[in-house]
């Protein structure tokens, strides 16, 4: 496809979400909820568009599609699992919002620091994620700059794609807050389900006929990519590597769990959950599907991730509908950017520099994050020309990082036993043997990083608990005040 008409479908794309961007900031106050909360004042429908568009990514038309392209059906299984964590979001979104409402938390760390009464779980919680989600943010930025490359068949360089996403993502960020970006994400969540869908339906149409021909033609060449566990890609310990850290996706992504924070109300989180159900399971069958069809048209490949790229450069799909799915990817990632670098800007302000420095005004806390937007997209940029890895490995890889930060949620609403000591002691274990399993490529039993990250963090908080002192009369009042509310509520 000419260079030309992919710069002008970016070009368009861009100009469009900055007018959405310049609409959403109207009115916005100048406190750090009104930039990083949208003032806690989302309706459901804007609240499950964000959600959507932060949740999946590049990782899904590219990542997914190159997890089925090279694993088959499994790559289904994998992503359900994912679905069905939304069962956490549906028990922990209200205590969340209830806890967020009460004592204003900007962020999930603030929640964890002030729960367990610690400045240093408050910080370590938010310096643990930056760590781990500099490189899912590459993630989106490698998504796009390899789109674009393929697309074109190398006329747009891999670089220039970088470039132009971050210059997206900093721009519409800086320009609005969470506003914007929850305003953005909902017009970018649109694009992405609608084009998505249609795409898929041209492919089937145009090349097999329909559904029921692809199977048929799959199950002839390709038996292997519809049986359990596939063709070899997929094992049980591969699986359960992936799988265990995407179950508590909505939990340990803290881009994701500050989004709990930010609907009108309980009525208007239950409308964000159910809208996102139905969306994420519609886009995994379609990414799924788009997978198939590219083992069949396009077989050789040396790596899943060209996939995408290799069929939208076919002559199945008209070039109106290519540069449709090119924006649509394009914007998938371009959501998950701005609300990872967004929600770490946040952390770095209220969760480092305030614990370091509690007298700093609120104004100079919201400027200084409003430079962390640009210095993280940056640092996200320079990660990624260094194209490490397969897309949804280095996904994956991020979320059995922060999976660490799982036990201390749980114990903040549920084990008045937890202590500060203990979260402190296993995420920083649990994240180190994160960081050495993955790079050192160590897989004890087999199991992955996910695995292991999870079990040591665990068991750490468990026993370091037991032999510390809790925060007594923080953890009742916390507790008696969500569980008090939420029966009064009929949330439970």
């Amino acid at each position: 496809m000419s260079s030309y008409y992919i710069y002008l479908a970016i070009g368009l794309y861009f100009a469009l979400g900055t007018i959405v961007a310049v609409y959403a900031r109207r009115g916005m106050g100048r406190g750090m909820a009104d930039f990083f909360l949208a003032n806690r004042t989302v309706n459901g429908i804007v609240a499950a568009l964000t959600y959507s568009a932060t949740t999946y990514s590049a990782f899904m038309l590219v990542g997914l599609a190159g997890f089925t392209y090279i694993g088959g059906v499994g790559a289904w299984g994998f992503e359900l699992i994912y679905l069905s964590g939304l069962v956490l979001v549906a028990f922990f979104g209200p205590r969340f919002w209830l806890a967020g409402k009460k004592y204003n938390y900007i962020t999930p760390a603030e929640l964890l620091g002030d729960r367990y009464q610690s400045r240093a779980v408050q910080a370590i919680t938010a310096i643990t994620s930056i760590i781990f989600l500099i490189p899912y943010s590459a993630v989106q930025l490698i998504g796009i700059g390899t789109l674009m490359e393929g697309m074109s068949k190398g006329t747009i360089p891999f670089m220039a794609g970088l470039i132009i996403a971050t210059v997206v993502a900093v721009v519409w960020a800086f320009m609005g807050g969470m506003r914007a970006v929850a305003w953005t994400d909902s017009l970018q969540a649109l694009i992405m389900i609608t084009v998505s869908t249609l795409s898929v339906v041209f492919i089937i149409h145009r090349a097999f006929g329909d559904a029921g021909t692809m199977f048929s033609m799959l199950e002839k060449n390709y038996p292997g990519w519809l049986s359990v566990p596939g063709p070899g890609f997929f094992n049980f310990n591969t699986f359960l590597g992936l799988s265990l850290p995407w179950f508590f996706f909505s939990l340990s992504n803290p881009q994701v769990s500050q989004r709990l924070f930010i609907p009108r109300s309980l009525t208007h989180m239950r409308t964000m959950v159910m809208g996102f159900l139905c969306f994420g399971f519609v886009y995994t069958l379609i990414s799924v599907l788009w997978g198939f069809s590219a083992r069949l048209l396009v077989p050789d490949l040396s790596n899943g991730d060209l996939a995408t790229p290799a069929l939208l450069s076919m002559n199945i799909i008209p070039p109106v509908i290519a540069l449709l799915v090119m924006v649509g990817i394009t914007a998938a990632a371009i959501s998950t950017i701005n609300s990872i670098v967004l929600t770490l800007s946040s952390m770095i302000s209220q969760d480092v520099i305030k614990q370091i420095m509690p007298a700093v005004e609120e104004n100079n806390l919201l400027l200084t994050g409003k430079i962390f937007v640009f210095l993280f997209t940056l640092g996200a940029f320079v990660f990624a020309t260094m194209r490490l890895g397969l897309i949804a490995v280095l996904s994956v890889a991020s979320s059995a990082g922060l999976l660490v930060t799982v036990p201390a949620i749980f114990g903040a609403f549920f084990w008045k036993r937890g202590t500060a000591a203990a979260v402190v002691v296993s995420i920083l274990a649990g994240g180190t043997a994160a960081l050495l399993f993955q790079f050192a490529n160590i897989k004890p039993l087999g199991w992955g990083p996910g695995v292991w990250s999870g079990i040591i963090s665990t068991v750490l908080f468990i026993v370091v608990s037991w032999f510390t002192k809790p925060p007594a009369a923080k953890a009742e009042e916390f507790m008696e005040y969500i569980n008090g509310a939420l029966k009064e509520k009929n949330a439970i």
